[in-house]
């Protein structure tokens, strides 16, 4: 599934207009208004979503995990980068979040490998990727406030909405020809 993967990477990097976001939060050495949660939430998503993709999980899921993998490690240093440069208020919240994000993440890895098997295994994954997938997916619309307050959507990027749209179409698809629930219902199209 090459278009999912490509258009997934591209939400990876339009999500910050291919870095100008965190330019100009290590220019400006302030998250200045951007939220933090929607990339905590992507790193989880990418997670989840990388582990249940992998072949002792799910079969002829590897595309899944091998774009989520890549996906968390670009999510990692952004929420790093956030951590760095936002206010201590805003820093300590998105770090005890970083850190829920990482415990469950591990209590879903540790439970799948030592408590379930087999279609146990598929389906907790499944389930815990689907649920956090969601909520990545409604994450964003934390800055509506921001937006509707200063009628700017410049905290929005038009170009990550498109993307989101196209992986999510691509995404859906793959999961219904393959026949998989989980990959259709997470990234049914929802923009």
């Amino acid at each position: 599934m090459v278009i999912g993967n490509t258009c997934l990477l591209k939400i990876f990097l339009f999500s910050t207009h291919f870095g100008i976001t965190f330019k100009r939060i290590i220019r400006s050495k302030s998250t200045e208004q951007f939220s933090g949660i929607p990339y905590v939430m992507t790193l989880l998503n990418c997670l989840l979503s990388a582990w249940y993709g992998l072949p002792f999980v799910s079969k002829n899921n590897i595309l899944v995990s091998t774009i989520n993998g890549t996906g968390a490690a670009i999510e990692s240093i952004y929420v790093l980068i956030f951590i760095i440069y936002a206010p201590k208020k805003e820093k300590a919240k998105i770090f005890g979040l970083f850190t829920f994000v990482l415990t469950v993440f591990t209590a879903v890895a540790l439970i799948s490998l030592f408590a379930l098997h087999g279609n146990g295994r598929k389906l907790f994954c499944g389930l815990a990727a689907t649920i956090f997938s969601i909520i990545m997916y409604a994450s964003p619309l934390s800055i509506m406030r921001l937006v509707i307050k200063t009628k700017s959507v410049e905290f929005m990027p038009f170009f990550l909405s498109l993307f989101v749209f196209l992986c999510g179409t691509s995404w859906f698809i793959y999961g219904l020809l393959g026949r998989d629930a989980f990959v259709a219902v997470r990234y049914m199209p929802s923009s």
